[in-house]
């Protein structure tokens, strides 16, 4: 099992870090980003928090590397993932896991940009800049990774699924 974890949370990093090339609004001095949070949702999903967490980091990290993206990535993007999973695994309930993606990266992941972007980018923002359009991202994001998880969950990962929902 552990190769097929493995195997997939590659596929979920390449996919996110190759569609940030495509899909993302640029606002201030961030790149809104809706299919990392619709990634952040799958991976939280299949497989919980850590993983999420992994994920989240490693499409920022080569984000950030291939110039698509900006440090207000990391923040956002594991606080989500985090939130998420953790939802997730003490609810057993999907919707959970989109109501921490959302709250994670539109409202503790915005607020924790802001030092980011004042200390390491040298931007004087308001506290408070990025709060409406990562929720507006992490919205629409959770809720295409919630629909796909629902759709994969009818097909594919339904194994996967389960297993983790047995203590994975």
């Amino acid at each position: 099992m552990h190769l097929k974890k493995l195997t997939t949370t590659a596929l979920l990093t390449a996919i996110g870090t190759v569609s940030a090339h495509m899909f993302y609004i640029p606002v201030g001095v961030s790149k809104v980003f809706p299919v990392q949070h619709g990634i952040n949702i799958l991976a939280a999903l299949i497989f919980g928090p850590k993983y999420a967490v992994a994920v989240a980091f490693s499409i920022s990290l080569l984000r950030n590397l291939l110039g698509t993206g900006s440090l207000i990535a990391f923040p956002g993007s594991m606080i989500g993932a985090f939130l998420a999973g953790v939802l997730f695994k003490k609810t057993r309930k999907p919707q959970y896991a989109l109501l921490g993606e959302v709250f994670g990266t539109g409202i503790i992941g915005a607020i924790a940009s802001y030092p980011v972007a004042k200390f390491l980018m040298g931007r004087e923002l308001a506290i408070f800049f990025f709060v409406g359009p990562f929720v507006l991202s992490s919205l629409v994001g959770a809720i295409i990774g919630y629909s796909i998880f629902n759709v994969l969950l009818k097909s594919v990962v339904i194994n996967l699924y389960n297993h983790n929902r047995n203590g994975m």
